[in-house]
């Protein structure tokens, strides 16, 4: 195990694993274990089922509508899927976007395997993406926790993430079983990745965090700076104190914020934020306890 790999864990393990079980006291070991279902039967619908099990394929086919049934599992299938393009980059060195996505993926690992639970991972950028199969013990996290501790390649000029292709990816490489999926992203990208979204919910039980900083809503009022793309690498040199461009701004964060709002929404997707600035601990409460009145 690698010294980076060690740090990420023994800090996870005391900062916050077994913080966040004394606080809770083991309920997120009720709210999320046993979500795991596969496929057994179709039967027709009636007004009590839950629309979301709908087979819309055999209703249109014999115009009735009908369900598709479950058998529960003692133990679910989890998967974390992490958007590691190159705007999840974005923020202070070693407590950017994609640091926190990456403490709170192992934590959420750790976490959902105390349970025997088999944990799943999809990590994804523009260029590649990895899949690490779902298994369930300390080996499991530390090779998620190896592949996220390495050094990723300098993010050069490129074009704006697809997350609609991360999603449909997610969705492709998780629809054998339904299972309980994180999706781990900035939702900075083209637009369009809500119906990709809303196929993987129609699918499995989705919980869809936003990583944020903070900084990113309110530009710092230093003066001239030198911004850049994350995504394109285009740069440009700004005002930051000029009232006009502050203004616009703004205005574009509310419209970006109000279009994931929207797409979550019509993803049927309940977001959660996290802010780079914000205590992890308290962030996982506030995550487990909002799952689990879904």
């Amino acid at each position: 195990m690698s010294t980076a790999t060690d740090r990420l864990l023994r800090r996870l393990e005391w900062q916050v694993v077994r913080r966040l079980d004394g606080r809770l006291q083991g309920a997120y070991r009720t709210l999320w274990h046993g979500a795991g279902t596969d496929f057994t039967d179709l039967r027709t619908y009636t007004p009590e089922d839950d629309v979301r099990h709908i087979d819309w394929n055999v209703t249109a086919r014999l115009d009735e509508p009908f369900v598709r049934q479950y058998s529960e599992d003692r133990e679910m299938t989890a998967w974390l899927v992490l958007d590691r393009s190159a705007s999840m980059r974005f923020g202070a060195a070693g407590h950017g976007k994609d640091s926190v996505a990456a403490e709170l993926v192992v934590a959420l690992a750790r976490l959902l395997t105390q349970g025997g639970n088999r944990i799943g991972a999809i990590l994804y950028d523009n260029r590649a993406h990895q899949v690490i199969p779902p298994r369930t013990g300390r080996n499991q996290i530390l090779r998620l926790a190896h592949e996220l501790t390495r050094p990723q390649p300098a993010a050069g000029p490129g074009t704006t993430t697809d997350l609609a292709a991360m999603l449909r990816l997610a969705a492709a490489t998780t629809a054998k079983r339904r299972s309980l999926v994180f999706v781990v992203s900035d939702f900075i990208g083209d637009p369009g990745w809500d119906r990709a979204l809303g196929m993987l919910t129609h699918r499995h039980e989705v919980v869809a965090v936003r990583i944020v900083d903070p900084a990113e809503l309110d530009l710092p009022d230093v003066g001239l700076v030198l911004v850049e793309d994350a995504e394109t690498g285009e740069q440009l040199l700004v005002d930051s104190s000029d009232p006009l461009l502050r203004r616009r701004l703004a205005e574009q964060v509310d419209a970006h914020e109000q279009a994931v709002t929207d797409g979550m929404r019509r993803a049927g997707v309940r977001p959660h934020r996290i802010t780079t600035d914000q205590d992890l601990l308290r962030a996982l409460v506030g995550l487990v306890l909002q799952s689990g009145r879904r």
